[in-house]
């Protein structure tokens, strides 16, 4: 499986993305490969990406429901809240972002370049990116910042992202011309710490409930 990012006819907007006309190029692709730890709830969700060489758009439309935010901190522990994430390693082999967003728009993001699990620590070689940096991803989200107590009826919530290149730079060097280049990464959705958490990909990750394996990334084209 892979995905291929359109280039964008024109800076798509991030008021109401997924209705814009300017998200018409991009492919659709659905998050829906759900672990089997998860609830009985399976939200549906989707997300689209785009670029214009110098940022990329990400959006995601998520039919979910028992939907929960308490984090409102940068850095806090959004998977945790109803959340939707999207992982992109620019080089084959090396470290990569993880871009980790709850329904109200908070960010957590690192930059991983061994996620090996050890004690007393996350991973073995990470670095939490510091906030003026961080805050270069543009972020919106339908959603207010924090959602409590939880939305147990059906809800309907989007969020979009704008990941400028300075972002990507500063950590992997210069990427150079996008277009026809092929990167790594994943998409997901989870909700750990609600009524009905689940945990959802869009390429699978395997028996193990563990999404940062980058080893089960797949590929992500740039057009």
């Amino acid at each position: 499986m892979h995905y291929a990012i359109q280039r964008a006819a024109d800076s798509p907007s991030q008021h109401d993305p997924w209705a814009s006309k300017v998200w018409d190029a991009a492919e659709i692709l659905q998050v829906n490969h759900f672990h089997p730890r998860s609830s009985p709830h399976r939200p549906t969700t989707r997300a689209k990406v785009l670029h214009d060489g110098e940022r990329i758009y990400v959006a995601f439309h998520v039919q979910d429901r028992y939907v929960r935010c308490v984090h409102d901190q940068y850095q806090s522990m959004v998977s945790r809240d109803s959340c939707v994430e999207f992982f992109l390693q620019p080089r084959p082999g090396g470290g990569y972002f993880n871009f980790e967003i709850n329904c109200g728009g908070t960010l957590l993001l690192y930059f991983i370049e061994d996620a090996t699990r050890i004690p007393g620590a996350l991973f073995r070689k990470f670095e939490p990116i510091p906030e003026e940096l961080g805050l270069l991803a543009r972020i919106s989200a339908s959603l207010p910042s924090r959602v409590e107590p939880e939305l147990v009826e059906p809800t309907v919530w989007t969020l979009f992202c704008q990941v400028p290149r300075a972002l990507l730079e500063a950590y992997c060097g210069p990427l150079g011309e996008w277009t026809g280049q092929k990167w790594r990464g994943n998409f997901f959705k989870c909700a750990d710490q609600t009524s009905h958490p689940h945990w959802a990909s869009w390429a699978p990750i395997g028996e193990e409930l563990r999404f940062h394996q980058p080893n089960l990334f797949a590929p992500i084209l740039f057009m």
